[in-house]
């Protein structure tokens, strides 16, 4: 047995409180390089509790409609941003945490040029972008000690369609 999650469109107002949606979205905050470049400044906030910032590369395969969340995780060290290196949208998973566990499950699908940054210890899905493989990079806590949690769903979501 499952239950039907529905996907909106990624949007900086609805994630909030899951983290940032980094994009061009705005005015640039200035013109560089004699002016041949556009700078939109400081649009995601790192939060590490220790460790330092590092910058991975994951390569993630796939994943198609219908998909199923089943598992969430969280980072209670660090914030996570995940920034597309290629044109494939992906669905981000997010949740609110209730006692230890995820509750209130939403589902976002991005669009050409969004990336994430997750806020530390919010419960989220996996990475998965849709109709393509993706490569991301990646800029997380790198550091001593445990920064992960996972909660397996006793009732997985299933995503049946996304906004076109």
């Amino acid at each position: 047995m499952s239950q039907l999650l529905s996907v909106s469109r990624l949007n900086s107002t609805d994630f909030a409180p899951y983290g940032d949606v980094i994009e061009v979205s705005s005015a640039p905050d200035k013109m560089i390089n004699a002016g041949m470049c556009a700078r939109y400044h400081d649009r995601a906030s790192l939060d590490f509790s220790d460790g330092r910032a590092g910058i991975s590369l994951f390569d993630a395969k796939a994943r198609n409609l219908p998909y199923v969340v089943d598992m969430l995780e969280r980072h209670p060290a660090g914030s996570q941003a995940f920034i597309p290196m290629t044109q494939t949208r992906f669905l981000v998973i997010v949740a609110q945490d209730k006692d230890g566990a995820p509750c209130n499950i939403r589902a976002f699908l991005t669009q050409a040029g969004q990336a994430v940054n997750l806020h530390r210890g919010v419960w989220h899905g996996v990475l998965a972008p849709l109709d393509a493989p993706g490569l991301f990079a990646v800029i997380d806590r790198i550091g001593a000690g445990a920064n992960l949690e996972e909660h397996w769903l006793d009732t997985p979501y299933v995503i049946e369609t996304v906004p076109a």
